[in-house]
């Protein structure tokens, strides 16, 4: 059976690598990969660290990697395919825009008010989620990981709870997103007048002139810290500023996540490919009691996409309950729905952002598995969904419905208060 399995496995992996570029993941013994590299030609790129150990990214041409896939040696072997944000996808694409001005990150208003804490802190979708009654219960705990772009090591809110994370597009650490500014770029957030919001005297910052991509983990963990103010935040860089990454630093980014004691790891962003080694990196997660949570994606489809169909996958809706016109929908990837309609959150820079897409619906939920954190230390990724499915029923393909995290709570607190194993 098991060597049926692994047939099975690599006969998938040698269906897709016939459109494959020349970059694949290859996992063997450690002790195997040098004498696989010398008899296939291949090139050993990188090899995972720490938990990753025994995952190695290699180049090839079509033909050795074809024939190292037989190896018997060689567990499993897939190409490493790049995966782009969402939001970032949607800025680049030709396609018609879709009806929401706001609809996704590339519509995007980015200001600086002084008043924008309070805005930040008071805003209409924390209501929505019930976050209020949550407070009751808790405020967070545990380490959030965020792989995305990095995020502002200076963002005045974020100080004290923001670690220093790694930059796995650099493979160097740190998970600043300002690395990836230049000095022309950096002075665009020192704007100060370009126009007016609602008639006040807030600034709204042209930021065209940045990477498509750029402040989209900022505002990612803004969101998360809004609903858990007091848990860790660690900020894992697997995505560059213009929204690009590639399976191998995103299933780097899981294990060090996991190896640093990450209890929640947020992903905004989906690709419809599915990857061995991505399902492997989240079971290993799942293995060491962290909850991981992904966006649906912004198709606007019933589509299957990952990580979502592999963990809690997160749907978006405006603060209406009605499902937002972008986000993908169905049981296949989605397990439950949060405000993503222009949400207000941290930006750069020490700005704020008006910003719209499951990304941003995916954090809120994060957040959400934070609070169950610190109320029974050690909840698993089936406790956590046990709870956080106590939502508001809404159909239209969103899985349990509306984020409820008074609900959530209130789960989970009895639940552990009991002694009940979910």
């Amino acid at each position: 059976m098991r060597m049926l399995t692994r047939l099975t496995l690599l006969i998938a992996a040698l269906g897709s690598l016939a459109l494959a570029g020349d970059h694949f993941l290859l996992r063997t013994a450690p002790s195997k990969i040098a004498g696989i590299a010398q008899r296939y030609g291949l090139t050993v790129v990188s090899e995972g660290q720490g938990s990753g150990n025994g995952l190695y990214v290699v180049r090839a041409n079509q033909a050795a990697i074809q024939a190292a896939a037989l190896d018997p040696n060689v567990i499993t072997v897939e190409e490493d395919k790049t995966v782009v944000l969402p939001e970032a996808a949607a800025a680049a694409s030709s396609a018609p825009a879709l009806p929401l001005k706001t609809a996704s990150y590339s519509g995007r208003v980015v200001f600086s008010a002084p008043t924008g804490s309070d805005a930040w802190l008071a805003q209409p979708a924390g209501a929505v989620i019930n976050l209020p009654g949550a407070r009751t219960f808790a405020t967070g705990a545990g380490l959030i990981a965020i792989l995305d772009t990095g995020v502002d090591p200076k963002s005045p809110l974020l100080s004290g709870v923001l670690r220093a994370g790694f930059d796995f597009t650099r493979n160097r650490s740190g998970g600043s997103e300002m690395a990836d500014l230049n000095q022309s770029t950096t002075a665009i957030l020192d704007q100060s007048t370009t126009a007016i919001l609602d008639q006040s005297t807030t600034a709204i910052l042209d930021v065209s002139g940045l990477p498509a991509a750029f402040g989209h983990g900022t505002m990612v963990a803004g969101l998360a810290h809004l609903v858990a103010p007091t848990a860790a935040i660690l900020p894992v860089k697997v995505f560059t500023a213009d929204g690009v990454s590639t399976i191998s630093q995103i299933v780097a980014g899981i294990y060090y996540a996991v190896d640093q004691g990450a209890t929640v790891i947020n992903m905004s962003f989906s690709t419809t490919e599915s990857s061995i080694e991505l399902k492997r990196a989240v079971n290993y997660a799942n293995s060491r009691r962290v909850t991981l949570i992904a966006s649906a994606g912004n198709g606007g489809s019933q589509i299957v996409t990952y990580p979502a169909s592999y963990v809690i996958g997160v749907g978006s809706t405006n603060n209406a309950l009605v499902r937002s016109l972008f986000s993908n929908y169905g049981s296949s990837s989605v397990t439950l729905a949060a405000p993503g309609e222009s949400l207000l959150t941290l930006y750069p820079g020490n700005h704020y952002a008006i910003v719209s897409g499951t990304s941003f619906s995916a954090p809120l939920v994060a957040g959400g598995a934070a609070l169950l954190v610190q109320l029974a230390a050690g909840t698993n990724q089936s406790q956590a969904v046990q709870a956080l499915t106590q939502a508001l029923p809404i159909g239209q393909g969103l899985g349990a419905g509306e984020l409820n995290l008074f609900a959530a709570c209130l789960y989970r607190a009895v639940r552990s208060g009991d002694g009940t194993q979910d």
